[in-house]
């Protein structure tokens, strides 16, 4: 599944092996797992770059789609870790290399949220 935006953030993830509690089988582009940082769960696309399949134990460069960018402007940086979990359960760790645009996208469904509301920015 490709993102429908431009990433929000570039990172480098490092999968745990099978003997280290991680996944059994390859992650793919497109893969949607848990982004935990600061004790929250936060939906992200995976896209990586280079390579369409990543196995347990590699480390690879990945961009990230979030679907909730507005809660995480101000709250990423680079070199700001991460674990990717499935559930409760870890299977990655990261850290963030660099942002995007992650303002862009979060002005972007800021103004969808209000839309869908039915507020009006225009001045009129």
């Amino acid at each position: 599944m490709r993102p429908k935006y431009p990433p929000d953030i570039e990172a480098e993830i490092t999968f745990l092996t099978s003997e280290e509690g991680g996944r059994k089988t390859p992650a793919y582009s497109g893969y949607r797992p848990q982004f935990y940082y600061d004790g929250h769960d936060w939906d992200a696309v995976q896209e990586y770059i280079g390579v369409f399949e990543v196995c347990p134990g590699q480390t690879v460069m990945a961009q990230l789609s979030f679907m909730s960018p507005q809660c995480h402007v101000g709250k990423l940086y680079p070199g700001k870790e991460f674990l990717v979990r499935e559930g409760q359960k870890v299977v990655a760790r990261g850290k963030v290399t660099k942002i995007l645009n992650l303002e862009k996208s979060a002005e972007r469904k800021k103004a969808l949220e209000a839309k869908r509301r039915g507020e009006n920015n225009d001045a009129t």
